[in-house]
């Protein structure tokens, strides 16, 4: 059975960092600084010392992950410790400050660290859910597979539109060649179609192709004979056309937001190192 990386070998890192936690928890409570508990006091410098490394080690993981097919370990297994010992990160830094905040690099430092940490588990929600919905969406195709499944439509309906009056034709084509996909980053993760078409000499906005499916839909009320089969069939190929955009766009939705976390995450990860380095400097220099 196929497991993910939360229980990559049994859940081992989990159980490490677990360890790890409790072990800190209660140093802490034992030992007994003067006046109170504090960075400067052994059990701070010791905790700060291995936060320091696990943070520069966790960063490094970013680089090593290019190293997977030389077999220097899983994928699933360095996200997974990545995941429970920067979890972990959270216990060790706090003990480190002794609950002391004040306005100061050191604070900077322990609010930074917090950001990449909580902008990490965001990108682990989007590690395990967004992959599947990409796929439920559509239906374990590639975008690549839907591309050249629209691009089969789009042939359909021009070969249609060719028994069919020029307006038809005009106002079909000019949908396909004003259709829009992604855009800036934005407009894809709000997922904005700027698609247009030129109706009776003027270009309208066509989000989602509702206006010429109306457009279609209404010349099929007014249709006989055999131009009714006809359009009939134009409107239900339109009608593919129309899902499969749906289908692209909510990929390319999807996709940006599983993205997302990284544009926050990574500024702030090396914003963090600036700061312990300053906050490590710093000590040394006035402590």
């Amino acid at each position: 059975m196929s497991t993910s990386f939360v229980t990559h070998q049994g859940s081992r890192y989990f159980w490490i960092s677990l360890a790890f936690i409790i072990l800190s928890i209660i140093i802490y409570a034992w030992h007994d600084p003067i006046p109170v508990p504090n960075g400067g006091t052994w059990y701070g410098y010791t905790l700060g010392t291995i936060g320091a490394l696990m943070i520069l080690w966790l960063l490094y993981l970013g680089k090593r992950k290019r190293n997977f097919a030389k077999g220097w370990g899983t994928t699933k297994g360095w996200v997974s410790a990545h995941v429970y010992f920067g979890s972990s990160l959270l216990v060790v830094a706090t003990l480190h400050t002794g609950f002391q905040f004040g306005w100061n690099i050191h604070t900077l430092a322990y609010v930074l660290m917090c950001l990449v940490i909580f902008s990490g588990f965001f990108g682990v929600y989007a590690y395990v859910v967004y992959p599947n919905a990409r796929n439920r969406v559509k239906k374990s195709r590639t975008r690549d597979d839907i591309f050249e499944q629209l691009q089969g439509v789009d042939q359909q309906l021009k070969k249609i539109v060719g028994d069919l009056p020029e307006e038809i034709g005009a106002l079909v084509s000019s949908a396909i060649d004003r259709t829009e996909f992604g855009g800036g980053f934005l407009d894809q993760l709000r997922g904005n179609d700027k698609s247009k078409v030129m109706i009776d000499g003027v270009v309208v906005d066509n989000y989602n192709q509702d206006v010429v499916v109306e457009n279609l839909v209404h010349k099929l009320t007014l249709a006989k004979g055999v131009e009714t089969q006809m359009l009939a069939g134009l409107v239900k190929e339109y009608g593919v056309r129309q899902k499969l955009l749906g289908v692209i766009r909510t990929d390319i939705r999807l996709s940006a937001i599983q993205e997302i976390w990284l544009w926050f995450h990574v500024p702030m990860s090396f914003g963090l190192i600036a700061a312990l380095a300053a906050h490590i400097v710093s000590v040394f220099i006035y402590w």
